[in-house]
């Protein structure tokens, strides 16, 4: 297939009318799918139905060390869930403390944790404007969260091994950077994993600010979907060889493992850390769903027991990734139009079109019935400087339904390309015309 850049005016005009009637037929199927968010499909959520059962069957509700888990206390989460999560990240039980039912609460809690009380000095609301850098293209959310508290987002780019260590390194000399969201495992939407390198120069950082935070957020770290899955640092060993544990706040949870809205999360930090958390949560609550927590204690048993129930996903994942990359192979090999990610894991697959074009195909997908999300969103303020990258979640759709998805998604990608270089034609036209009459 021949370089769309290298096509003449003829040729472009020519595909266009082809994918317009492709297109235009896809529009009367009426279609109303959606790749907007990295949901759990049913197949998925049904392997932990098992959970329902897990404590009723048995009619026991006490920890191992006898306490009624339908009562009030155990703030910091029942002595099995610390256990069990301590294992899953790598670090003591004495270092973690459990949550509700998502990692997303952990951290907008901990930022107003941060601008109210301050992390290690005065609260940051009182500091006056403060920033944080955000990893992008990155996940949406965390950008949220600091709009929400008024942080001014500064864009890191990402590369193939992580975010950009030497711009990194260099914007932290200013103390008005407080910290940077990360998601150091199949990050969103890239699915790339931090390289040795890069976990060591986080921890090797040397902020202005001594408050500075690294908020880690681990959502993927057991979501692989082959047999040759990424392999990441643990961020708390290497931080000990820097003293800089008090740098860092892991986050993580089973919403991608159990049950998405019904499962529980979980932090790690530092005791330093962990006593100013503590601080909060005492006059915040009484305690978070321990029989939830007990619930996937007895489910899974161990971190063992954790790896073999995401394998299960990985079954159901893998081929649905394998469908939208090799869909993507099949539509723009050859055309320079298009290059995308494959990852070992995670959620998303990130596709980039031609530049100054991921606005026009959202616009066709979602005129012929194909929710995207929101182009622009992984990236701060929803401004991609390149309107360039688009997140794509395959997890939902059942492979029927994903299929018709990527080969619309394609028909858009190639329609929004001829039309940009057309456009480009016209304009190397008027420049020679005009200059032509100068």
């Amino acid at each position: 297939m021949a370089l769309y850049k290298d096509l003449s005016k003829d040729e472009l005009i020519s595909l266009r009318s082809e994918l317009t009637k492709k297109y235009e037929d896809f529009k009367k199927l009426g279609l109303k799918l959606d790749m907007s968010r990295g949901k759990p499909n049913k197949e998925q959520l049904d392997l932990s139905n098992g959970l329902l059962d897990v404590i009723v069957s048995t009619s026991d509700f006490k920890t191992v060390d006898g306490f009624d888990t339908r009562n009030y206390g155990l703030l910091l989460g029942i002595p099995e869930a610390r256990e069990l999560f301590a294992e899953l990240m790598g670090v003591e039980p004495k270092n973690v403390v459990m949550y509700g039912t998502a990692s997303l609460t952990i951290m907008y809690d901990y930022i107003s944790q941060c601008m109210v009380m301050g992390s290690g000095g005065e609260p940051w609301m009182k500091q006056g404007r403060i920033k944080f850098l955000c990893p992008a293209p990155g996940y949406d959310r965390h950008f949220a969260i600091l709009e929400h508290f008024g942080i001014d987002l500064i864009a890191i780019r990402m590369n193939d091994n992580g975010p950009d260590m030497d711009s990194i390194e260099e914007l932290v000399k200013d103390s008005s950077v407080k910290g940077i969201f990360c998601v150091p495992k199949y990050s969103n939407p890239d699915g790339i994993t931090f390289s040795d390198e890069v976990v060591r120069r986080f921890a090797a950082l040397k902020p202005a600010a001594n408050d500075f935070r690294v908020i880690w957020d681990n959502a993927y770290l057991v979501h692989d979907i082959n047999d040759t899955p990424d392999e990441l640092l643990n961020i708390f060993d290497v931080a000990k060889e820097y003293g800089s544990e008090d740098m860092f706040i892991e986050v993580c949870s089973t919403s991608k493992i159990t049950f998405a809205g019904a499962g529980v999360s979980a932090i790690a930090a530092s005791e330093k850390n962990i006593d100013a958390i503590l601080s909060r949560m005492t006059v915040q609550t009484i305690s978070h769903d321990k029989m939830n927590q007990m619930r996937h204690v007895r489910f899974f048993k161990n971190l063992d027991g954790i790896k073999a129930h995401m394998k299960k996903h990985a079954e159901i994942l893998r081929p649905k990734f394998e469908a939208v990359t090799s869909g993507f192979t099949k539509a723009f090999e050859g055309t320079g139009i298009a290059h995308w990610k494959n990852p070992n894991g995670g959620y998303f697959v990130s596709l980039y079109v031609m530049n100054g074009c991921a606005m026009r195909v959202g616009e066709l997908c979602k005129d012929a019935g194909l929710t995207l999300t929101t182009v622009g969103a992984t990236y701060p303020y929803g401004i991609d400087p390149y309107d360039s990258n688009i997140r794509i979640a395959p997890s939902f759709p059942d492979i029927d339904e994903l299929n018709k998805a990527v080969e619309l998604l394609c028909i858009c990608v190639k329609l929004a390309a001829v039309e940009k270089l057309l456009k480009d034609y016209k304009y190397k036209e008027w420049l020679k015309y005009d200059s032509s009459n100068i």
